[in-house]
């Protein structure tokens, strides 16, 4: 006997009512665990943009996190003045969840990068050098690609501010082989030495299409990712945007002055 329409609903509803329960209850009970995983990625990222921990690199978690804790300095500070924020828990402090909030971030106007709002306060991680001070502050950027945002850091040395040490992209969605090769370890290693701002003072380092030489030869310039011209774009107006007078500028210039 064939079962009636009733039945048949009526099971398919119970299976799905089962599944959802279950799918549910798996996404609670992984969320620490999710929580760890991405804390534990974003000191590895860091770690790499510091050059503390090589591309492909295995650590253990344990190990991860000990060179993170005993080398970087994670610091809030203020958005639009560039001073240290106090108030702000650095252990758990989330950029992109902030920067949504209305009541945590403030809107800007209509720039290259597609920025929308900024965060009140923003965390900036610096490095212990090997004798102890510091070397190197890292920022994180984000900006336009091809299909999807860009999240990254820069490592600036603080000897002036102004000497790229290093970059990389922790999330996006770009095409393997074309803008994807932003993780490419070869065409990251084309950044360390390149200058960000001009004679004039304004950001002047950009992503050109071809080669742009080396870092005596093209100071201000980096080699353009074949076939992926958006997101080169999208990587030069990242950088423009979050080193200039909107992103870190203030930053920058209080600790130079300092």
């Amino acid at each position: 006997m064939q079962p009636s329409n009733a039945y048949t609903v009526g099971f398919a509803a119970a299976v799905c009512l089962v599944c959802s329960v279950f799918v549910s209850g798996s996404a609670v009970s992984l969320k620490e665990r999710q929580d760890i995983n991405r804390t534990l990625d974003r000191q590895k990222k860091v770690l790499q943009v510091a050059g503390l921990m090589q591309e492909g690199e295995k650590l253990s978690p344990e190990a991860i996190q000990s060179a993170y804790e005993t080398r970087i300095i994670p610091k809030a500070i203020d958005m639009k003045t560039g001073a240290p924020a106090d108030n702000v828990d650095v252990t758990t402090y989330d950029m992109e969840k902030y920067s949504k909030d209305p009541a945590t971030s403030y809107a800007i106007a209509d720039n290259d990068a597609k920025i929308k709002r900024l965060p009140n306060e923003v965390l900036v991680y610096e490095v212990k050098s090997d004798a102890g001070g510091v070397d190197q502050v890292i920022i994180p950027i984000e900006g336009p690609g091809l299909w999807s945002t860009l999240y990254g850091y820069v490592a600036l040395s603080t000897s002036d501010y102004n000497t790229v040490k290093g970059l990389t992209f922790y999330r996006h969605a770009e095409t393997p082989g074309l803008g994807g090769e932003v993780d490419n370890p070869g065409w990251k290693a084309k950044w360390p030495g390149r200058k960000v701002y001009g004679a004039d003072g304004d950001v002047a380092i950009r992503v050109v299409k071809g080669a742009a030489g080396t870092t005596s030869e093209a100071p201000y310039a980096v080699d353009g990712l074949s076939g992926a011209t958006l997101t080169s774009n999208g990587v030069t107006k990242s950088m423009q945007f979050w080193l200039g007078d909107e992103g870190f500028r203030p930053y920058i210039d209080r600790a130079r002055g300092q």
